[in-house]
Formats: C-alpha cells, structure tokens, sequence
C-alpha cells in the first residue's frame, strides 16, 4: 500500500515527485523518500517520518534534476527507520529503485547476492530488487531489470533509475497497481490515480506482468518477454478528492472493496500455495506440546476475530481455550504461567487494554503471539512473536479489511498451532484449497452488491434490527451487529437464534427487521425454524444462507456458495458489511467518521 511516483521531463522533476506524495498519503506511511537523477549522480534523500520531514531536509538546496522517483513506505519487512526507507540504491549509487509489493522469495535472493559480495543495508525486501539488478547489468537498464525480475516471486510496482540513462525510468508491474501518464513535456507514473490528475486526466493502467520505458514526452509497454503492447488511454471524470477514495464515494467503500487483494496478500504472506509458512513460529524455541491453556484477546471487531480463532482452535485441539475482551481480561484474574499461550489482536497495535494485558502476560512469564497490521507498533515490540495482516492503512473507522485479514491470519495460525501441537484436521486440504481461492469469494459477494443494496433498504429509518445465527455464523451476527451500530447508528442486537425463545422474541413485532444466518450445515435447519418464528410476528428477514433449497417464503434470500464451514463467516462477514454500510447511506450518515469513535483507542 505504499505511494510511488516518477517523472522524467524537461522541467525539474522534484515539484511533480512531492505534490504526488501528498496526494497519496490517504493511503499512510511511515517514511518518505527521493531519489533525483542527472548525469553527474544519483541523490536519494530519505527519512522516517512524515513527508513535511522530508521537504524540511529538501529545501536548503536548489534541485534541477528532470528524473526522479519518489516513495512513501508502509512498512512489512523491516521496522520504520531512515534505512529501510525506499529508495534503495546499489552499492556504487548508481541504480536506485522503489517498490510496492511483497517479494516472497527475498530471502534466497539475499543470501546468494551477500554470497557474491553485496551488501545489505536495510532489512527490507525491496533491497534485493536494486542489488539483482545491479547483479545483470552490463549497460542496458531495461535488459538487467527485465532479467531480474524473472527471479522475483510475489507482488510489485517497480520504478528503476540509473546515472548512465539519466532520461530513463523502467517500470514493472505485477499485481500491484502502478498508473502511467504523459504529457508533451514529460512522461511520469504513481501508484493511484490521485497523483497525476493534476498533469493529465488521461492515463494507462499498466498490466500486470508488463514494463514500460518513460521518456520525457514518450511511453513504450511491453510484457516481460519484451513484447511490445499498443497503449491504451482512459480518461479519468473524476476529481483528485474523489480519486482518492479510487472513484468511490466513500473510503470504507473503498475499502470494503479491497478486500479481495488484500485478503490475497496477507495469505501470501503466510501460504505458499496449499502449504503453510510461518517462520516467526518455527524460529522459536517453543515446546508447543507443553502449553496448558490458550488466551485469545481483543476488542471490539477485533475480538470477534478472536472468538472465530477460539472456534477453530476448540475445534482442532484439545488444550482449554479462553476468549476474553481485552478490557476485562486483566481485572479477571486469569490463570497465567510459563505455560500459558496469549494470542493477541489489534488492528493498530497500539490499543491501550490490549497492551495492558499483553504486559500483564509477559509478567507472568506467558508467551505471546501477536496479530496487527501496523509493522513497528507497540504490540509488535513488546510480544515474543508478531504476525502481521497486509490490510494496508484503513481510513474508515469502522473496521473492514482490517478484520477479514484477521480472520484469514487467524486461520492460517490457527491451522498450524495444530500441526505444532500434533493434533490432526480433518479435511485440512480442502479447508485451504478453499482459503486459497477466498478473494475469489469475495469478488463474487461484492459482484452482488446491488442486490444487498435492495436488502438494506429495510433498515431505512429504522430504530431497531436483530442479528441471529448459531455455532460459528453468532461471531458472524456479533461483528454484523456492531457494523450497522457503529455506522449507521440503529440498535441492533445479536442471538445465538436458539435463544429468541427465552426472552428476546418479545421485542419482535410487525415490521421488525431480522438478519439470520444458516450457513452452517448442521444446524441450518434449526435457525430455519427459529426464522419461522420471528415471521409469524411479522418480522421482514434477511436470510443469509449456503443452502441450496430455501422455501419460497422467505422474500429476500442472499445466497453464498458452498465453502469449507468454517471459512464461511468470511464472505458472509463481506454481505455484512454492505448492509451495514447501504443502511447508513440511507439514513444519511457519515460513513467514513461515524460519531463518538476513533480509528485507534490508545486510552482504557
């Protein structure tokens, strides 16, 4: 989720690189950087920071140069600081590169490159990308990039710069965004649309597995056999505003829709194809077999990510297992020791309660895994082991891509605490064929969503709605439940749908908006019933459902494909989130910043 720019031209380069990176800063960083290119050198100029950081050391000095490349580092390998801050230059400081994206194999590339004699600055990925290229060089920029990246596995958006072609930039993309324009004086790309409009409203999105070669005034695309490709224009109707929120009225719009690739890249962080691969956890010197209980902790959205997690691991093993809100767990006097296993979870890894009881935890000499999306954080200093999701920065408050890769994260640990603890799964190969394809999933959900928008309109000025489900689909009304209270501001309430019976069915009267799930197989029938009840009452439902016969009485049916039971509450929790979100348009609320609440709560 990093923000990239470049341009080479006829006029100073540094005036297009800044005003790009303030464009993108929506999209969050954590450090800042350039490099300007002429025929004399290369200058990189980096900081950790904010881009106000980086203008503050630019200013004492004139810059002419009409190529450079510019950076703005959300960081996933290697901590937030001035080194591993992009761009990364070889050793002669006579190639520099930025990158978005994740590198899977950049530790065999590192270590056969320190082999042959580079050497490494940074802890990042990226930095394997100049010191490959600098490996094939021998005098054309475009052959050693294009040679280079047949090594590289993973994800990129890649800028290339070089003192013995300084008019040239060689861009490279590969399942990450990256936006090319020109106009008669220059040529320049970005990351996102935002950073350009002010050059042109006309621009060529680069595919993937291709390269373009800019030039002041002129663009080449080839794929990466050096084929060329003919350019292809788009005109752009949007604002700047508007762009970056990538056309989108809303950011959680935005990011309710990002959800397939993010999902995609937290899972290949973790996964390689159907294999699990978590390094942090074999690095430790853990005997897994010894633990006597497990602690799943959070709050808010996060902790229903944890009671999907508890699910799982009751499911799958036989050691107790608590799940408690953050914000109780240390006043409860858990029972703690050498023994005990803490999982924890925080979007931000700053959340107050959370860091209190991970403190607490490590007092009693607990060990601690941590889940959290912000790499550098507090949680990720302070726990024996961190694993992070790549969500990439969230501007709405509510939760939404955040909380899916949680979900899929937790998954994945979950899946090889078992494998630790030597405890078998059954139909583990069909449970991650079907994680595999999860964006997949989600990209069909969300082809749907005009008709979750047609759902939504029940809630339209309503007071009132309520969540039911049973076994795993209630973590699914809980998180359901607490989206449309955050943004759309209805009470809603959520019920294991067994329980309607026992007091809760009294509030239930005509009109009544009720959301049920059966997407879990054994006990489908039984919310059907429970369903049957809350309509004899003259409740308007929604039923969310896998099932593939449903009677025809039921007026609005949003049916999911079959998955792994499991896995299901992940594209349920993507239907849920659209209703949630629809609703709150409908009643004319401020999706983006809902009142009373913060992105990051740092106080208990």
């Amino acid at each position: 989720m990093c923000g990239i720019t470049a341009f080479t031209g006829q006029t100073s380069a540094l005036p297009f690189l800044l005003q790009g990176l303030e464009k993108l800063e929506y999209r969050g960083y954590d450090s800042a950087g350039v490099t300007l290119v002429d025929s004399q050198g290369l200058n990189t100029y980096k900081v950790k920071g904010r881009l106000s950081d980086l203008k503050e050391e630019l200013k004492h000095q004139e810059h002419h140069q009409s190529t450079g490349i510019g950076h703005t580092r959300w960081a996933t390998h290697g901590i937030p600081s001035q080194l591993n801050s992009h761009p990364h230059t070889n050793r002669s400081n006579t190639i520099s590169i930025v990158h978005n994206g994740i590198i899977e194999n950049h530790q065999a590339i590192r270590n056969y490159l320190k082999e042959v004699g580079y050497p490494f600055v940074s802890q990042t990925d990226s930095e394997c990308i100049v010191h490959l290229i600098d490996y094939y060089y021998e005098g054309d920029l475009l052959e050693a990039t294009r040679h280079a990246l047949k090594y590289l596995q993973g994800s990129f958006a890649l800028c290339v710069v070089s003192l013995d072609h300084p008019d040239q930039i060689i861009v490279a993309k590969k399942e990450s965004p990256m936006i090319l324009g020109q106009n008669d004086q220059a040529s320049f790309c970005a990351s996102d649309i935002p950073a350009i409009l002010e050059y042109t409203k006309d621009v060529i999105v680069l595919g993937d597995d291709q390269l373009a070669v800019l030039k002041p005034g002129s663009i080449e695309i080839m794929d990466f056999d050096g084929t060329l490709v003919e350019l292809n224009k788009q005109h752009v109707p949007y604002d700047i505003a508007a762009a970056q929120k990538g056309g989108y009225d809303t950011f959680m719009e935005k990011e309710i829709h990002e959800q397939p690739y993010v999902i995609h890249e937290t899972l290949r962080m973790y996964m390689d194809h159907t294999q699990i691969k978590i390094d942090e956890l074999d690095k430790m010197d853990w005997h897994f077999e010894d633990f006597n209980r497990v602690y799943f902790i959070g709050c808010g959205t996060a902790y229903h990510a944890c009671l999907y997690a508890q699910y799982l691991f009751d499911k799958w093993l036989n050691i107790p297992s608590f799940c408690m809100p953050a914000s109780e767990f240390r006043y409860g006097d858990p029972k703690l020791d050498k023994k005990s296993l803490c999982i924890l979870v925080s979007q931000s890894g700053e959340t107050a309660d959370t860091l209190a009881a991970l403190k607490m935890a490590k007092e009693k000499g607990s060990k601690s895994i941590a889940i959290t999306n912000v790499l550098g954080s507090t949680i990720s200093r302070l726990a024996d082991v961190t694993l992070y999701t790549c969500a990439g920065p969230e501007i709405a408050v509510a939760s939404t891509k955040a909380y899916t890769t949680q979900l899929v994260l937790l998954c994945v640990l979950m899946i090889q605490l078992a494998q630790k603890m030597n405890c078998s799964i059954l139909d583990v190969d069909s449970l991650l064929q079907d994680l595999q394809n999860m964006d997949m999933h989600v990209e069909k959900i969300l082809s749907q969503k005009e008709l979750i928008k047609d759902f939504s309109s029940l809630l339209k000025n309503k007071k009132d709605a309520y969540f039911i489900g049973r076994q795993l689909d209630y973590v699914s009304v809980l998180e359901g439940a607490l989206k449309l209270k955050e943004i759309s501001y209805i009470h809603a309430d959520a019920y294991y749908a067994g329980e309607l019976k026992h007091g809760p069915i009294a509030l239930i009267e005509k009109g009544s908006v009720v959301i049920a799930l059966a997407m879990q197989e054994n006990v489908a029938e039984k919310t059907l019933s429970n369903i049957e009840e809350t309509m004899a009452r003259g409740a308007h439902v929604i039923l969310i459902t896998s099932m593939q016969k449903v009677s025809s009485d039921y007026d609005h049916v949003f049916k999911i494909d079959n998955i792994h039971p499991y896995l299901s509450l992940i594209p349920v929790t993507i239907v849920l989130q659209l209703i949630a979100y629809y609703a709150a348009l409908q009643n004319e609320c401020d999706v983006d910043k809902p009142r009373n609440l913060a992105k990051s709560v740092t106080v208990e």
